[in-house]
């Protein structure tokens, strides 16, 4: 498991101060209606929400996706080398962070997955786990010839089967 980030000596985590800050600044508002548009595709465009506009809509999720990843990469340097292939030690960093960039998204209804947040789980990947490999082989389908193979001949023995099955049957008494 990946040790702990320090949060002693009075500093606060970085999620807690972000919510601060934006309760803080009025970016959240309670009371306020929500305008939507429609969404489309699969990285769908931000969504005007609180009476935002969708540039600031983006330019908020823009924000508080790279505060994601700062808090990523703070729990990431708690992670030695060695264990970086290791799910029982990145699963909480990684989780964080796609729990982080998923919930912003849905709280500032932007839509989810978007091309920003692929990209930080990208930039994940190929910065911590580009040199990670399968410790078990993976198995695949066998070739087409062999599969052909394996498939055509129980459906040939059986014609055969049934007739060897008749014939030594067929001893010219007749059965009651």
């Amino acid at each position: 498991m990946a040790p702990r980030m320090q949060t002693g000596s009075g500093r606060l985590s970085q999620g807690l101060l972000l919510l601060w800050a934006l309760l803080g600044t009025g970016l959240c508002h309670a009371g306020a209606e929500a305008e939507g548009f429609g969404q489309d595709t699969r990285t769908s465009p931000p969504v005007a929400v609180f009476n935002w506009t969708a540039q600031l809509v983006e330019e908020t999720y823009t924000n508080i996706t790279q505060k994601c990843w700062e808090v990523f990469v703070d729990l990431m340097r708690n992670v030695t080398a060695s264990e970086l292939c290791e799910w029982k030690v990145i699963s909480r960093p990684y989780s964080l962070l796609q729990a982080c960039l998923e919930g912003w998204a849905d709280h500032l209804r932007y839509g989810y997955p978007n091309a920003l947040a692929e990209q930080y789980i990208f930039q994940s990947h190929h910065r911590y786990f580009h040199n990670c490999t399968l410790e078990h082989q993976v198995y695949f389908d066998p070739p087409e010839d062999v599969l052909l193979a394996m498939i055509i001949a129980p459906i040939c023995l059986i014609p055969f089967l049934v007739t060897l099955v008749i014939w030594r049957s067929k001893d010219g008494k007749a059965q009651p």
